[in-house]
């Protein structure tokens, strides 16, 4: 069976990586832009170094700042109007998973028509609308990177997960000098779901060959410098490394595909608007506990990139260290230990498992789960 890799055209990555993309920009002759980011990088001053190339390129430009966590339908529906009102011919995206994602929903309807809720699943999305510029923000999501993007229907209470090679942005940026100082709730939230991006690509059904090294070398530098960077949001060597970190498990994920994890946390977002990085965190070793039996091999392997010594380990006991391993960093960074501290009940899980079950990414799961299997380990997660 043929095996598909979807990139961006082109990354540039590193320090005023900000710099080059406003010249990329403008060599294209682009008319207007609109940048889509959220008030909270506005008011940091965040904006400014993008604001600041863009005008030295002489690129003309409107604002949207309104894009919220767990981006919702009406959002995108207001960022559209934007976008027509401004007469804009591109899109900059620019902040974390919320701001891209709510970026490509907006490319969608540049060039299909609404509701933007007709694009759930896999394929849907006929034609490619403007071009997309993606500069990442955070080290967590990846979705500089990928052809994922979730609007939350706030009407249903569900995740729409829209997942076509078209919304896949023209040119992707990190640049680790806008990453500092980011909180360390942040920090860690955000790192804590690029590994589970890694984890869940290279345990996935999906795996390949060419995805596997991105997803161990992802999960190898997060385990060493997630930590770092929670602790000091200034070490400008952490950021980089996580900035690398998770682009590389958004390269996994993109082609090989997630898993249960997010299946399960996706419900979690919709109903409670909880932060997704969160919720992959506190669920992601329950799910490897579970699935661990039918990986173990590949589980022996993450007990290693984690920096796990297994020297004196059977595979079997590797792949439980893996799990071990994970729930330790979880703690380490200060991940919630359950849901219940988050303010969700026996009652709320209960009414997760139909949305979990026909998740988009319920079939990356190595093996398949039953309603009875993820309601009880949603309990667990409690």
């Amino acid at each position: 069976m043929a095996f598909t890799l979807a990139f961006p055209k082109i990354n540039i990555s590193g320090e005023n990586a900000i710099t080059e993309l406003a010249a990329v920009i403008a060599a294209k002759d682009p008319g207007h832009g609109l940048i889509i980011a959220d008030a909270a990088l506005d008011k940091l001053g965040l904006l400014t170094p993008l604001c600041e190339a863009l005008d030295r390129c002489g690129l003309t430009y409107s604002c949207f700042t309104d894009t919220i966590p767990n981006p919702t339908v009406s959002v995108v529906n207001n960022a559209y109007d934007c976008l027509v009102e401004a007469g804009a011919d591109y899109i900059i995206g620019f902040g974390g998973g919320s701001a891209i994602d709510t970026a490509k929903a907006v490319k969608i309807l540049s060039g299909n028509p609404k509701p933007i809720t007709n694009y759930t699943g896999v394929g849907q999305v006929k034609h490619v609308g403007v071009p997309l510029y993606a500069i990442n923000t955070t080290a967590g999501t990846a979705a500089e990177v990928t052809s994922n993007a979730v609007i939350t229907d706030e009407i249903n209470k569900v995740k729409c997960v829209i997942i076509d090679s078209n919304i896949i942005p023209d040119v992707s940026v990190n640049d680790p000098s806008i990453m500092l100082g980011l909180p360390s709730d942040v920090t860690a939230a955000t790192g804590m779901d690029a590994l589970t991006h890694a984890v869940e690509a290279f345990v996935s059904v999906g795996a390949h060959v060419l995805t596997n090294h991105s997803a161990l070398e992802s999960v190898r530098l997060i385990a060493e410098y997630l930590p770092q960077a929670v602790d000091d949001g200034n070490n400008f060597e952490a950021r980089e490394m996580m900035a690398l970190g998770q682009f590389l498990a958004g390269m996994a994920f993109n082609s090989a595909g997630l898993g249960m994890v997010h299946a399960m946390a996706h419900p979690a977002g919709a109903h409670k608007n909880l932060p997704h990085g969160v919720c992959n965190a506190i669920l992601l070793p329950i799910v490897c506990e579970f699935n661990r039996p039918h990986r173990v091999e590949e589980f022996a392997k993450l007990a290693v990139a984690l920096g796990c010594d297994v020297s004196a380990m059977t595979q079997e006991e590797a792949s439980v260290e893996a799990v071990q391993a994970i729930r330790n960093l979880s703690k380490r960074v200060g991940i919630p230990r359950g849901f219940s501290q988050l303010g969700v009940t026996e009652q709320d899980v209960a009414e997760w498992v139909d949305s979990a079950m026909a998740d988009p990414c319920a079939g990356g799961n190595p093996v398949t789960m039953s309603p009875e299997d993820v309601l009880a380990l949603y309990k667990k997660s409690l």
